[in-house]
C-alpha cells in the first residue's frame, strides 16, 4: 500500500503533480495533514507520522521514504515512464545528480539568501545564488530541459521553489522560458486544481 502524507500549496504538492504525471494518483492513499508553516499558519498534525511533522511523506507497505529527492527517485522506479531515465541510460548520471544537487544547493542557497545569511563557509559548502543561477543556465543554454529534449521529474523537482519565490529565479531568458515551460502543463494544473480542492478539508483538519 502506498500512503503519501500531503498538506495543500507545501513541497508535498511536487509529488501530487509527480503522481499525476505518472497516472498514478488514483494508487496513492493520500492523507491531508496539517502543517506549521512559515506565516504562522497551521501546526504539527499527530496524524502526519513523518518524525519532524514535515511533507512529503511516503509510506509503502510501512516503509518510510523522506526527501523530495528519494520520493521523487522512488516513484519514478516504481511507476517506470519517461519522466526518468533508466540504468544505462546516457542521461541517467545527470538525473541522479540534479536529484541530489536540488537537496544538497538549491534550497540551502535559497533559505539562507532569503535569511540574509552571508559567511564564506556557506559559499565554500553549497556556493551561492551565482554559482546556482549559472548551473541552470548552462544546463538550459542549448536545450529545453535539464536533461535534454524531454521534460523530466529532475524539471518538476529543480522548478518548483521558484512557484513561491519567483523573485530568486534567474532572470536569464533561457532560465525564464524554461520555468514557463515547467508550468504550462496539464499535470500542474491539475496539482493546483487538486490542491484548491483540498483546502477546506486542510483547515477542517
Amino acid at each position: 500500500m502506498l500512503t503519501l502524507y500531503h498538506a495543500p500549496y507545501t513541497r508535498s504538492s511536487s509529488i501530487i503533480q509527480l503522481l499525476i504525471e505518472l497516472n498514478a494518483l488514483d494508487r496513492v492513499d493520500v492523507r491531508v495533514v496539517d502543517v506549521a508553516r512559515q506565516d504562522g499558519r497551521g501546526t504539527a498534525d499527530p496524524a502526519n507520522l513523518h518524525p519532524e511533522g514535515k511533507v512529503p511523506l511516503l509510506v509503502h507497505d510501512g516503509v518510510m521514504i523522506r526527501e523530495r529527492g528519494a520520493i521523487i527517485q522512488y516513484l519514478t522506479e516504481l511507476f517506470p515512464s519517461e519522466l526518468a531515465p533508466k540504468p544505462g541510460d546516457p542521461t541517467r548520471g545527470a538525473y541522479l545528480g540534479w536529484l541530489a544537487y536540488y537537496g544538497a544547493v538549491i534550497e540551502p542557497v535559497m533559505i539562507t539568501t532569503l535569511l540574509g545569511l552571508d559567511h564564506p563557509g556557506l559559499h565554500a559548502n553549497f556556493r551561492g545564488k551565482a554559482e546556482m543561477s549559472d548551473a541552470l543556465i548552462n544546463a538550459l543554454s542549448d536545450q529545453p530541459y535539464l536533461l535534454g529534449d524531454r521534460f523530466t521529474a529532475v524539471d518538476l523537482l529543480v522548478s518548483s521553489p521558484f512557484d513561491w519565490m519567483p523573485s530568486f529565479a534567474p532572470t536569464d531568458q533561457v532560465v525564464q522560458d524554461w520555468l514557463a515551460r515547467c508550468t504550462d502543463r496539464p499535470a500542474y494544473r491539475a496539482m493546483g486544481s487538486y490542491d484548491a480542492g483540498l483546502m477546506p478539508a486542510a483547515k477542517a483538519g
